[in-house]
């Protein structure tokens, strides 16, 4: 009876030393895990922020390229008053006023 209960012991002690280096191997990985969680908030911030950035980079992309058409736009118009003031001041001169 005393052999069967130390081989029951042996075997205990044994599983427990397993068990010890498992769960040893799993606080490991649960660290490891916490360190690339918080990695990842803080890459999911910076994301954020290039997002934000470059959403205003856009924003004035598009603002730059739509100054040449504003301008474009503008001279034509100038030129159209001019011309239809030219016009004018030529039908009032031949009219004699």
């Amino acid at each position: 009876m005393e052999r069967e209960f130390e081989h029951r012991l042996t075997e205990v002690e044994a599983r427990s030393k397993s068990n010890v280096h498992r769960l040893d191997e799993i606080e490991r990985r649960v660290g490891v895990l916490e360190s690339q969680s918080a990695t990842v908030a803080v890459l999911a911030e910076r994301m954020k922020n290039v997002e934000t950035n470059v959403e205003e980079i856009k924003g004035d992309v598009k603002s730059i390229k739509g100054k040449p058409g504003k301008r474009w736009e503008s001279l034509v118009s100038q030129i159209i008053t001019l011309l239809v003031a030219a016009i004018a001041g030529f039908i009032l001169a031949k009219l004699g006023l």
